[in-house]
């Protein structure tokens, strides 16, 4: 709700629960009531939180908009000059204020799906240059708010939630890796105390950005609170001439009254709908299984046996080009290896398209490496904060330059010749080191706009955003990717906490999620088969493992839960994803549930050993009320692993019960044992 009365700038007055149909009488009376009290010392005149705040209104928290001319801060005091209703979800306020000299627009779209998408420019309408401080969106979040939640992580371990009160001050997480970073919070959210996946109301924004971004929460002595985004600019990066204009990206913001899932549904249908991306195969990627060790015979007899079980796509990784047989050198020297490859691809994608599979290939487009041709003919395009200066090494390797227009072209020369050349499906888009020097802001448009070619010139062809893992995992990547890479760890372990949370945001069909060896690379922990089966099942389903030395029981088992994963994925990448709220930290359940409530399939997850020996209370969220359903185990391939007897209604192989029961009463849990998992399908009748 918001109030455009007056010539200040408007102000939103109310984000959340729906208020029903109110006539004009009943808006305005209630925007009335909202007005707050004259506190003491402050202003004379009650206070608004407008849509841009800033000091000259009397706001004492972070401002919407800042920036300064030469020495001197720039403090505007927008009036409303417009309003532009362009349909019945979308209005845009146009704002202006001669005396300093600049123009602001704030664009809201409250999508279909619910959820609130903002955008905020603003113009330098001034003589002399504008240099931007932070541009933003400000939304308010109720008292009752005093709860917030983001996550944070590492490489391999991300998606870690934390949670705290919010008390007075600020809570900003500010990331400045020139990428979103392994430890970026995904998403900001304030509740109500208490707040969990299925109870509570939610408050929540994400930054659609593939760089530096701030999200914070703010509460106010003076009883204001609220939630905040914007692109996170280093001094001085953007200056606007004269004329020139600004834009943020977009801001996304949604309320549930229920929970996280709530947030999720709405985040996952926007998504969804902004851009589909289908059925989604089933792929092996080379990488855990060969590394550098680039050999046609190897790869050749490990694609043969991926296509037996059910393998849909062959994805070829890192080490397919001139000298690159280590991490030290050849990234942006993108031509294939002559003494490896003497025949070039073309021996491995024609016996892969024998096979009936299509060929994916990796790439690191925004990266170079001082041992390469391209760094020693141009010294010039590796990115540097100082000049003559290189920033810290990270992997061996730089970051080449997207936004110097001669490095541009040359990388996407390269990558054209090789979708040229070669029938490529797929690439594997990967960013395997922070920036640490250079525009944040000028790096990230450019590498979206390198994106935004190739989807152009080969419209057919799918893109993964991989950036060491989940470094790059935000809704603006995805206009033009398929799919991200949410971890660099196959670790069935980490693997269900990191896709747990990064599911809030992200639909399950665009998270990528490998079936890897029994010991993980990235941990050295030891799993059951069955437990990867099922991890990696509720995802954009791979193999990442050598399966040229698999046991014909373990190929077996993969091709049983291949085929199972082909029977079920348009449910499972169309339908609503849902998690229990559980009282055991050890143990866990998440599922989908299909959009017409017709079926949907469960994961009950030990993480470690429970507290309880046995317990009831097992909680199947989102069917149909009125409905019955049957619930049965679901075979992936490998048998789950108790500690003790199983419960009287799985023993049975399965219970009739109406989804009222399951939802609120549910099931006894089966006893696991820690590092097991069991996948339920359940079907109404």
């Amino acid at each position: 709700m918001l109030d455009a009365r007056g010539v200040g700038v408007p102000s939103c007055v109310h984000w959340g629960a729906d208020l029903g149909d109110l006539s004009p009488q009943q808006l305005e009376s209630m925007v009335d009531t909202q007005t707050l009290a004259i506190p003491p010392s402050s202003i004379g005149i009650p206070s608004t939180l407008s849509l841009l705040p800033v000091s000259s209104e009397g706001w004492s928290g972070t401002p919407g908009l800042s920036g300064h001319r030469g020495s001197q801060t720039v403090e505007p005091s927008f009036t409303l000059s417009r309003i532009d209703r362009r349909d019945q979800g979308s209005v845009l306020f146009a704002l202006r204020d001669p005396a300093e000299g600049l123009e602001a627009s704030v664009h809201l779209d409250l999508s279909p799906e619910g959820l609130l998408v903002t955008r905020t420019t603003v113009t330098n309408t001034g003589d002399t240059d504008f240099t931007l401080g932070r541009l933003g969106a400000t939304l308010p979040v109720p008292p009752r708010a005093r709860e917030v939640l983001d996550v944070t992580g590492r490489w391999s371990f991300e998606r870690r939630p934390q949670r705290r009160e919010l008390a007075h001050g600020s809570w900003s997480r500010q990331t400045r890796h020139g990428r979103n970073g392994h430890d970026s919070p995904e998403l900001l959210a304030a509740g109500t105390p208490g707040f969990g996946f299925r109870s509570g109301e939610v408050w929540a924004v994400h930054l659609a950005f593939s760089g530096d971004h701030d999200l914070y929460a703010e509460s106010h002595a003076t009883g204001r609170a609220v939630l905040g985004a914007a692109e996170l600019l280093a001094p001085g990066e953007i200056t606007l001439a004269a004329g020139e204009r600004y834009e943020s990206p977009q801001i996304l913001a949604a309320f549930s009254a229920a929970g996280l899932d709530g947030v999720s549904e709405r985040f996952h249908s926007w998504a969804r709908h902004r851009r589909p991306v289908g059925v989604r195969p089933v792929i092996l990627n080379t990488w855990e299984a060969v590394y550098f060790d680039h050999d046609l015979e190897r790869l050749t007899s490990l694609a043969s046996v991926a296509a037996s079980v059910g393998v849909e796509r062959f994805v070829l990784d890192d080490g397919w080009m001139t000298g690159r047989t280590d991490d030290t050198r050849a990234l942006g020297d993108w031509t294939v290896d002559p003494e490896r490859w003497p025949l070039g691809l073309t021996p491995i994608i024609d016996h892969v398209h024998s096979l009936g599979m299509d060929f994916g290939l990796w790439v690191e487009p925004e990266m170079v490496s001082l041992d390469s041709d391209v760094a020693r003919a141009h010294p010039e395009w590796v990115l540097t904060g100082s000049p003559n200066r290189l920033p810290q090494p990270w992997r061996n390797q730089f970051v080449l330059d997207l936004a110097n227009p001669e490095a541009f072209d040359s990388v996407l020369g390269q990558l054209c010749a090789l979708l040229d050349q070669y029938d490529i499906a797929y690439l594997k888009w990967d960013q395997n080191r922070d920036m640490l020097g250079g525009s944040a802001h000028r790096q990230t448009l450019a590498t979206w706009r390198l994106m935004a070619e190739l989807n152009s010139r080969y419209p057919s062809l799918e893109i993964e955003s991989c950036s060491s893992g989940g470094g790059r995992t935000d809704l603006g990547v995805l206009q033009f990717t398929d799919r991200v890479w949410a971890s660099d760890t196959n670790d069935p372990v980490e693997r269900q906490r990191i896709q747990r949370y990064t599911s809030i945001v992200l639909p399950p069909e665009v998270i990528g999620s490998h079936l890897g060896a029994t010991v993980a690379h990235t941990t050295g922990r030891q799993t059951d088969l069955g437990f990867r089966l099922a991890t990696a099942f509720f995802g954009s389903a791979g193999i990442e493992w050598d399966l040229t030395t698999s046991t014909e029981e373990e190929l077996a088992s993969a091709a049983t839960w291949i085929g199972e994963f082909k029977k079920h994925r348009a449910m499972l990448h169309s339908g609503t994803v849902v998690r229990a709220d559980s009282a055991d930290a050890a143990v866990e359940l998440h599922g989908v549930v299909a959009a017409d409530l017709s079926e949907a399939i469960f994961a009950v997850v030990c993480l470690e050993a429970p507290r309880d020996a046995a317990s009831t209370g097992m909680i199947l969220p989102g069917l149909d009320p009125a409905a019955d359903y049957r619930v049965e185990p679901l075979d992936l391939g490998a048998p789950v692993q108790y500690f003790h007897g199983i419960p009287p209604w799985l023993a049975a192989g399965g219970a009739t019960l109406s989804g009222l029961v399951l939802g609120s009463v549910g099931l006894a849990w089966p006893p696991l044992q820690a590092q097991q998992a069991l996948v339920l399908r359940v079907v109404r009748l």
